[in-house]
């Protein structure tokens, strides 16, 4: 039987001199795996992966059986959809700032050991499909795991927004735009813009507003059975721009409508932890991070 082969994807931003990448290549390898390393960006630096050689991404997700990330959050978001879509699991290695999505540190990388045998338990995160249409075309298709943002350009003005669930109107907002994220995502900016945490597992929607001139607009939990689109009145030609999990901004003109529903593609990330939702969360975000003494 062939050994299953799993794809590392460093960011060489994060992993200088690909030390940590190397690692793990010995670890893998001595665990029974092929391994390939593959750069999870376009067009990267000249020796940017120092020594390693470099295979073709969408080539090698054929046979993989797992994506490891090395760097930050940024990393696993720019990798989701692929993983997604060809049902791949990903792990990822933590060589960023808060992390939130990695199972492990880079210095737990010994952790890697306990993936012998190539069984190992994954956690389906939901992920939301978005799309623009213009004069009924659809023009624009996207899917993330975190968040649709709607905000306004690059100067500061109050935009419009209505809202609608199911063909029926939902809510209006007047502030710098509207956040629609994943429970992965309430945790990201639909957190710093005030909107509530929802245990990454759950099956839901939150509509959370950017800086809203409505005091008693906080956010909305809704059903992921409903689908939201978003248009927007009385903005004149204030530029207003769509962002999908830090993407590339797309921008949009006055008679778009954006859609936003549950996908059927689900991301599954590797579990090798006992950690809980709330000791993570803890840890990570909470003033004095978490601690188990009594």
């Amino acid at each position: 039987m062939e050994p299953k082969t799993v794809i590392l994807c460093p960011n060489p931003d994060r992993d200088h001199g690909m030390k940590a990448t190397k690692a793990a290549i010995q670890l893998l390898q001595a665990a029974g795996f092929r391994t390939v390393v593959c750069s999870p960006f376009r067009d990267p630096k000249a020796g940017a992966f120092d020594d390693l050689a470099i295979k073709p991404l969408l080539s090698e997700l054929k046979n993989a059986s797992l994506i490891i990330t090395l760097g930050g959050d940024g990393t696993i978001l720019h990798l989701a959809k692929l993983a997604a879509l060809h049902r791949i699991p990903m792990l990822g290695i933590n060589m960023g700032g808060l992390g939130f999505l990695a199972e492990l540190e880079v210095g737990s990388l010994e952790t890697l050991r306990s993936l012998k045998g190539g069984e190992f338990p994954v956690e389906e995160r939901m992920m939301l499909d978005v799309s623009v249409l213009r004069d009924g075309k659809q023009i624009y298709t996207n899917m993330g795991l975190n968040d649709a943002v709607i905000r306004e350009g690059p100067i500061s003005h109050v935009i419009h927004l209505k809202i609608s669930s199911d063909g029926k109107h939902l809510t209006d907002i007047a502030g710098d735009g509207a956040i629609i994220a994943t429970p992965t995502g309430s945790t990201a900016y639909s957190l710093s813009a005030g909107g509530p945490v929802v245990e990454p597992s759950a099956q839901t929607m939150l509509l959370t507003p950017i800086c809203t001139h409505n005091m008693r607009f906080s956010s909305y939990v809704l059903s992921p059975e409903h689908s939201l689109t978003v248009t927007m009145e009385g903005n004149g030609r204030k530029p207003i721009y769509l962002f999908v999990d830090e993407s590339r901004a797309f921008s949009l003109k006055a008679d778009d409508k954006i859609q936003v529903r549950r996908s059927k593609h689900t991301v599954r990330l590797v579990r090798l932890s006992e950690r809980s939702f709330c000791e993570i969360f803890a840890q990570k975000m909470l003033p004095g991070g978490y601690s188990n003494e009594k």
